[in-house]
This record gives structure tokens, sequence and C-alpha cells, in this order.
């Protein structure tokens, strides 16, 4: 069995991206070929990187990027000339650039859509793409979401959901991988806190103007922490003066990885109040799930993010642009000492048996057999 990832960005941050490399790394430690290849922006020459005796990670150029898709007609040369080595061909959608790169490449074998999310934001885009989005799903042998909810809202799947399933993101664990001096610092500062943690661009799709005005319903004991950085600093930091919130609020800028396990690790619970579709599934729920951390989250129309946080079980969900219900939320979690335990275990145990690296490989391979069978 020879399995190619065919998808979009490089080097890998998170996301899309991750999901493809960490296939690529699980199902190459059992002894399965299966090589990746995607478009940078990044790199000025094509790479081919060798990423152990079963994988090949093959990095084209991009000549420029226009509505977040990478135009890389290298791209589209390369997967001509190996798209004969490879049994199933595993592409994530959205990218046009990868999906004109198959259309181009003359392949015959099995083709595997893994639909991460529609195209929200690039109506430009998804208008001169339509053709080419209607043939890959058609083209299709399995098509793929990353939660059972997402793909059964999807406008663009309704007739297709007898040859649909779902692929649930998988995660290594690095709970118990901490840098302990940085853990140590962080949690000297915030002692005697109840702590509230969040992670993201800061961005509108992210809704953390309603994390932050949740914390006026929030007593002092209390401290949301927002990390990450984007165009919304600025507005956001406003906002928390404008309501005398510095002593509730702050916005951590950029974090490393390390901070980012420490914040994991130190916090009691996790916060996510996105407001958008965009959001179809939240990599960062999962991972803080592997802590043991119980999880606020949002019921956004559409999305796969509420089937993440299984609600009153790993956490509450609650209604989109509404502060006050975060805050309500977290106090409810905090109920009682036996109430936060009970999600704690609980938000724990949806990642062992749903959400682990293990488990997303042991899917992709029992798809790809179906496939070929």
């Amino acid at each position: 069995m020879k399995i190619l990832q065919l998808g979009k960005f490089y080097p890998i941050k998170g996301g899309v991206e991750k999901v493809m490399y960490d296939l690529m790394e699980g199902l190459s430690s059992r002894g399965i070929r299966c090589d990746m290849l995607c478009a940078s922006a990044e790199i000025k020459i094509k790479e081919k990187i060798n990423i152990n005796e079963n994988a090949f990670l093959y990095v084209e150029p991009t000549l420029k990027e226009l509505a977040k898709t990478k135009i890389s007609p290298a791209l589209i040369r390369k997967l001509r000339q190996i798209q004969h080595e490879y049994d199933i061909i595993h592409i994530h959608h959205p990218d046009p650039m990868a999906a004109l790169a198959l259309f181009s490449s003359n392949y015959k074998g099995k083709v595997i859509l893994h639909w991460h999310s529609d195209i929200l934001s690039q109506k430009i885009i998804l208008k001169a793409y339509a053709w080419l989005q209607t043939w890959l799903i058609k083209r299709a042998d399995l098509i793929l979401g990353t939660t059972p909810l997402y793909i059964a809202e999807s406008p663009y799947l309704k007739k297709v959901q007898t040859k649909i399933d779902y692929l649930p993101i998988g995660i290594k664990d690095e709970s118990n991988e901490i840098n302990l001096d940085i853990y140590t610092k962080i949690s000297t500062k915030y002692s005697n806190k109840k702590i509230i943690f969040s992670l993201g661009r800061l961005v509108e799709y992210k809704g953390f103007e309603y994390l932050i005005k949740a914390a006026k319903y929030l007593d002092e004991s209390f401290v949301i922490l927002i990390g990450g950085t984007g165009g919304l600093k600025e507005k956001l930091s406003e906002l928390i003066k404008k309501n005398s919130l510095d002593k509730k609020v702050e916005l951590l800028g950029y974090l490393s990885s390390e901070e980012v396990l420490a914040f994991f690790k130190l916090c009691d619970i996790y916060c996510l109040s996105s407001i958008m579709k965009t959001e179809a599934f939240a990599i960062v729920q999962i991972e803080a799930m592997s802590f043991g951390k119980p999880i606020v989250s949002v019921n956004i129309p559409g999305s796969g993010v509420q089937w993440v946080n299984a609600d009153n079980i790993t956490g509450i969900n609650v209604e989109i642009k509404n502060p006050e219900e975060i805050a309500t939320a977290i106090k409810n979690i905090f109920k009682s000492t036996e109430t936060y335990h009970l999600y704690s275990i609980n938000a724990r145990k949806r990642y062992e048996h749903n959400f682990t690296l293990e488990l997303m490989t042991d899917k992709a391979l029992s798809f790809y057999k179906k496939v070929l069978d």
C-alpha cells in the first residue's frame, strides 16, 4: 500500500498541514509507504525531505499567493511525475491548487477527499473553483470529514452522503512534556487565580471580544489569559482598558510551543469563543482535553466544534456572541470540586477514546483498506 498526502502549506504550523504530516508520520512508522506533497510560499527551490525509510516530504515553491491559495505550477509538474507510484491519493480540502494538480495529473488510482472545511471567506475563489470542486467531489472514492456534524451540514455534500464518513483529528499526547522552569514562572505569576485560557490568532472569527466581555460577569478570583497575535490586538487591548478589565484579562502575545504546553498544564478551563463556521473543529480543544481540562465552547451553526466538546460531559457549549453565557458556563464548571473533577476526568477520557494520533492512524488505515478492497 502506497499513500500520498496532497495539500497545502509548509512549514508545518498547525491545522490541515499538521494533520497531513501526522498521518504521514503515523502510517510510515507502521511500515506503510506514505509521502506528502505540498506547496510553500516560504521556499525558493523545491525540496525532497527524507522523513524516515517509508516517507518523503516533497515541497514545491509557489509563484505567488492569491486569496490564501498558493499558485504553484511546480506542484502540478511534481504530481504528474510521481502520481503513478501511489495506490491512493489522500487530498486535503480546501485547496484549489492541490485539486487542480490532481485534475491535471491523469491519475487513475483511488482518491480520498478529506473535507476539513467548506470554502467560506474566499467568495471570488469559490466562484472560479466551483467546477473543480464539483469534479473533485465526484472523483473521490470516499469523502472524509473531521466530525460527522460538519459533513452532514455542508451544502456541497448533501447529494453524496452515501460515500461519506468521518476521521476525527488525532494528536500526540504532550501532557507530560512540560518545561518546569517555564511552568514554575507562570504559575507563580498567577497563583491563587482560577485560570481561563484561550489560544489563537487575534482575528474576527475567533470571537475574543466576547470572551473578554465575559470577564465583567466573573469575580476577581478569575483571570482570562489569551495567547496569540493578530490584527485585532490593538482593538482588543482598547476593549480591555475601556471596560476596566486589566486585572481580569491579559493578552499574552506570541507563545512558544513550550509556553503553550505550560499554559495548558496550568489553566483550569479552556475557552473557545469562536463565532463563525471557519472554526470547523478546533484542535486546541483536544489539546486541552489531553491535559484533562474542561472546555467552554460555542454552538456554531454547521460547525463540528460542539461535537468535539461533548456538552455537559467534557464541558459546556454556549450560544455564540454571548459573554454572559460564557461566564455562567465557567462558573457552573466550578460549582463544586466534584463537578469540576468530573468534567476534567471526562475531558481526558474523551481525548483517549477519540482523539489520539494512534486512533487517527488506525482509522485512516481502515479507510485505505476499504477503498482498495
